[in-house]
């Protein structure tokens, strides 16, 4: 799966998002940020359930800047009933801001319907304002949790019909 250059305006710059493999170098860089992040903020790894993997990962993509910088990666797990879940959705911090996220987030979405998901869930933390706004604004409703977040303080789901 490809997907074209997705540009920004001019003065933001231009990226790109590639289907990419969830084990490449890039891909864990870019995941080992993001844990180093979410472990500051709640003060270790609080993750409940099953870790994602290669094998768990139906599609992963990273973004990329016209130099071929890592910008941010994100990926989808297929759930119940052919639903879909957003794991491992990150954009480094100085990359964000100028488009990054969304855009990830529109070709996540494309790669949902094109799995033949009807919806998109996932998971965020409470400490994650940034990330809670971000879904909030991007048409995600919030849903009780499912899966291995029910009972989990910490946890916030949402969902979004596609």
């Amino acid at each position: 799966m490809t997907t074209p250059e997705v540009s920004p305006s001019p003065s933001e710059g231009a990226f790109s998002i590639d289907v990419e493999h969830f084990d490449s170098p890039d891909a864990q860089r870019l995941r080992a940020a993001q844990r180093l992040e979410i472990d500051r903020a709640y003060g270790g790894d609080t993750e409940p359930g099953e870790k994602p993997t290669a094998e768990s990962i139906a599609v992963f993509f990273l973004a990329r800047d016209e130099d071929g910088t890592p910008l941010g990666c994100g990926g989808l797990r297929i759930v119940q009933d052919g639903i879909t879940e957003i794991k491992r959705m990150y954009v480094r911090p100085e990359s964000r801001g100028v488009g990054v996220a969304a855009a990830l987030l529109r070709r996540l979405e494309e790669a949902a319907l094109d799995l033949g998901s009807p919806a998109l869930v996932l998971e965020t933390g409470n400490e994650q304002k940034r990330a809670i706004g971000f879904y909030e604004r991007e048409g995600f409703g919030r849903i009780a949790n499912f899966g291995p977040y029910v009972g989990v303080p910490t946890s916030i789901c949402y969902s979004k019909v596609l």
